[in-house]
């Protein structure tokens, strides 16, 4: 049987109390799942794991209804998942059995390092990883001083704050100067907290601004029907979802079922927006751009503005 083997080595790792003091000493059995194939020794990489926006609709909703909750955490969780794959790993460093030492183990359950194990995400400095220039590390070097400078702020959930949901729909023009693309930015609160947000190049270029911010208000479209579909769960059943936007274009545009010269171009899946409005899904409302929160999501900022902004998105200094 021709299968790959999959090499092991241990992890060691200090644990440290909240003084620095040594409380335990750990090792970890690791796979070196880098010479796995896919469609051979794997076919899929995500982990089962809770959408992080479900965790913080469940926060809200609780202090929304003053809940009481319990977390729990269940140890090595990801360990206990089974496998289906057939996956055969060498014996372990100073585990070996001499009487077989020609034997393998074939895993039943997931091992740290293997390819079944979850994929880490990037940001937007990986664009330009392949082949970095000194004014990408210094923007990253920057990113690390505004996020040492600012450990001291979180999220804000109050009590109380409603259950009402507003998604607000941002995107710059052509912001991107490799190739020109546009950067959409969405961020949905429930009352009063944020519960998810994103920033996210647009795939396709856009000629006019109205074209690129049609673009992200049907990206915020996705996200409030799905937070509509998540709150159902909860036994709340919203109409419409108010997507809040700056341009005028795009609102007309979105409310406008005459295909014209000035849309022609646009790709039919975008118009998934302008369907949802009729259908009372959602409606798009005007907003200044001065108080549209997603602009922080979508380009630099001057200090002024952008502290603004990040006080919208409920950031705020944490209270011991």
């Amino acid at each position: 049987m021709d299968m790959t083997i999959i090499g092991t080595k241990w992890v060691y790792r200090n644990k440290l109390d909240e003084n620095g003091v040594v409380t335990r000493n750990k090792a970890r059995l690791v796979a070196q799942g880098y010479n796995q194939q896919e469609g051979i020794d794997y076919d899929e990489t995500y982990a089962p794991v809770a959408r992080l926006e479900s965790i913080r609709i469940l926060l809200a909703y609780a202090c929304a209804l003053d809940f009481k909750l319990y977390q729990m955490d269940v140890k090595s969780a990801f360990l206990n998942g089974f496998i289906n794959e057939e996956v055969y790993m060498a014996q372990p460093p100073g585990f070996i059995d001499f009487a077989k030492p020609n034997y393998v183990y074939r895993l039943k359950k997931a091992l740290y390092g293997l390819k079944q194990a979850p994929k880490a995400c990037v940001c937007l400095c990986a664009r330009f990883q392949e082949d970095p220039k000194t004014s990408h590390l210094e923007a990253v070097k920057r990113i690390f001083r505004y996020i040492k400078g600012t450990t001291h702020l979180g999220l804000w959930y109050p009590k109380g704050s409603g259950i009402e949901t507003i998604v607000y729909a941002d995107s710059d023009h052509a912001g991107d100067y490799v190739d020109r693309k546009s950067t959409s930015g969405v961020c949905t609160f429930m009352g009063c907290c944020l519960t998810s947000w994103f920033s996210k190049k647009q795939t396709a270029l856009a000629i006019s601004t109205t074209e690129a911010e049609y673009v992200s208000a049907g990206k915020a479209c996705q996200q409030a029907l799905w937070m509509k579909q998540a709150l159902i769960d909860y036994g709340v059943r919203l109409d419409d979802i108010p997507i809040m936007c700056d341009n005028k274009g795009a609102i007309d545009l979105s409310k406008n079922p005459v295909q014209h010269s000035r849309t022609k171009h646009i790709e039919i899946r975008h118009h998934f927006l302008r369907d949802n409005v009729q259908k009372g899904n959602i409606s798009i409302e005007k907003v200044s751009s001065e108080d549209n929160i997603a602009d922080i999501l979508t380009k630099p900022l001057k200090r002024e503005p952008f502290n603004y902004l990040r006080l919208g998105l409920g950031m705020m200094e944490q209270i011991d």
